[in-house]
């Protein structure tokens, strides 16, 4: 796999709505936003899950709530136009945007130069698909905001917290359901794999709504933003990453399943799954959404436990 294109402070190609002198307020508005979408050729698509921010009060508000200082690092995924891009930039000592779409990419740079140029130098832009994003250039990013794309949400969140630990405060604006879900608490309706997987990381909780109007094109869903505070010490466990998601995975594959029937395949067979559930002193009868990380991790710590109990004495 190649490494993603980096490109710093200098646009690739000029900017295509000229912007006679800087103003005030250097943030984009709804007539900058479809200005600069019909000059680029740009139309959201539903595939790349786009929707553009027209609201200049909206992007500030998200810089807000996400609490970034002037010395913080902020990483960018899936900047679009640069509507958050510029307000994060008033804010933060850096930012890093990361970019997919070829032409959203290309553009980038060059409106970032545009619109304030005081503070181009501060600005850099990966292009790549943010899944395969592994190291970024500049000092470790301590912050991640975003306005994610709806389809990919919750696996790019993951990765990113995964990938750069540094990364302490995040704040990412999702489809209200899919907040909904990350912040839910064990025994929610909505409780599952995003949830406790987030939860690894980070103290999540949701942090407001996000109207439709404020979007262009308006989605069909509502928007909700999520807060998570990675926490201070890592999950105190013996069992890795890896193998706590595998008991999530298995968990919620199958859950209208009680635990012991639902770890079956995980443990290899649904007596050994009670074997590791009882020795993590978690009922064999309790089902996935009922469970804590804590004791997903606990679970993982176990898996042994029927083999254990056959080994000869």
């Amino acid at each position: 796999m190649t490494a993603p294109a980096v490109t710093g402070a200098y646009p690739r190609a000029p900017y295509p709505c000229p912007v006679t002198s800087p103003t005030p307020d250097a943030l984009l508005g709804p007539a900058d936003v479809r200005e600069l979408a019909a000059a680029l050729g740009v139309r959201p698509t539903k595939q790349r899950g786009q929707n553009f921010v027209i609201d200049a009060n909206t992007v500030r508000r998200i810089v807000r709530t996400a609490e970034v200082r002037p010395d913080d690092v902020v990483v960018e995924v899936g900047p679009g136009l640069g509507s958050l891009t510029l307000a994060l930039l008033e804010a933060a000592d850096r930012v890093t945007a990361v970019e997919i779409d070829d032409v959203l990419a290309g553009a980038l740079p060059a409106t970032v130069a545009a619109r304030m140029p005081e503070r181009a130098d501060r600005f850099a832009l990966v292009h790549s698909d943010a899944m395969h994003v592994t190291e970024l250039p500049g000092p470790a990013p301590t912050a991640l905001v975003a306005n994610l794309p709806y389809n990919v949400a919750v696996p790019v969140l993951l990765h990113m917290l995964e990938t750069f630990p540094s990364i302490e405060r995040t704040l990412v604006m999702v489809q209200s359901e899919v907040a909904d879900r990350l912040a839910a608490a064990p025994g929610s309706k909505v409780y599952g794999v995003p949830s406790v997987k987030a939860n690894w990381y980070a103290e999540v909780k949701r942090a407001g709504a996000i109207g439709r109007t404020v979007f262009w094109p308006a989605p069909n869903v509502d928007s909700g933003l999520v807060s998570l505070v990675r926490r201070a010490e890592p999950l105190k466990t013996t069992a890795t990453r890896r193998e706590v998601f595998a008991v999530v995975d298995a968990a919620f594959a199958q859950r209208r399943k009680t635990l012991r029937a639902a770890l079956a395949g995980w443990a290899g067979s649904a007596a050994a799954a009670e074997a590791a559930l009882v020795a993590a002193g978690v009922p064999p009868q309790a089902r996935g959404e009922s469970l804590t990380v804590e004791e997903f991790a606990r679970i993982a710590e176990h898996k042994d436990a029927g083999h254990e109990e056959q080994a000869p004495q």
